[in-house]
């Protein structure tokens, strides 16, 4: 009796296929962000967050009230001149330079729960140095805030909340 020898894949090397397919999906999600998650928005909220910190413990210790005005394309950092009693941008300040944000993120911004209307940012040289909407006291209080930064004005929004303590937190909203 003459054995046919029957052809076919074995259990195992199915099994080596399918993870390695498996394998090969998960890399496919993750490269192109199917979760909803929009890395752009998540890292400038912590930044902002951050910056926003940094600011809070700057003055307190020095004793110095700062400003951020929001506007469609970014935001920019102020500092209080009690002397000439007008809000000044820090010159030769890397960190406290104005942030351009991607051209694809927007901004949504709410003051003491009233939505901002955002503008253009000022031009200096024509003189106009803008006046910010969110102060950071050198007592550690801070006007109360929620920035949201988003891609599509449907989709998920980063969002961050301060309150007039100092607390901040960052959420998604989905």
């Amino acid at each position: 009796m003459a054995r046919t020898r029957q052809r076919g894949f074995s259990l195992l090397e199915i099994m080596v296929v399918v993870t390695i397919i498996g394998i090969f999906i998960g890399v496919a999600v993750l490269s192109i962000d199917v979760t909803g998650r929009d890395r752009d928005s998540e890292q400038e909220m912590f930044r902002l967050k951050s910056l926003v910190d940094l600011l809070r413990e700057e003055s307190l210790l020095q004793g110095i009230d700062y400003g951020v005005l929001f506007t469609r394309t970014g935001y920019q950092f102020y500092f209080y001149d009690y002397e000439q009693r007008l809000w000044l941008q820090p010159n030769d300040d890397r960190l406290l330079a104005g942030r351009e944000l991607p051209e694809s993120l927007d901004l949504a911004v709410t003051v003491d729960d009233r939505l901002v209307v955002l503008a253009e940012p000022p031009d200096l040289e024509n003189g106009d140095t803008g006046e910010p909407q969110v102060m950071i006291l050198s007592t550690g209080e801070m006007t109360p805030f929620e920035i949201e930064v988003f891609r599509d004005p449907l989709g998920p929004r980063y969002a961050l909340s301060a309150e007039f303590d100092g607390e901040m937190e960052i959420e998604l909203h989905e």
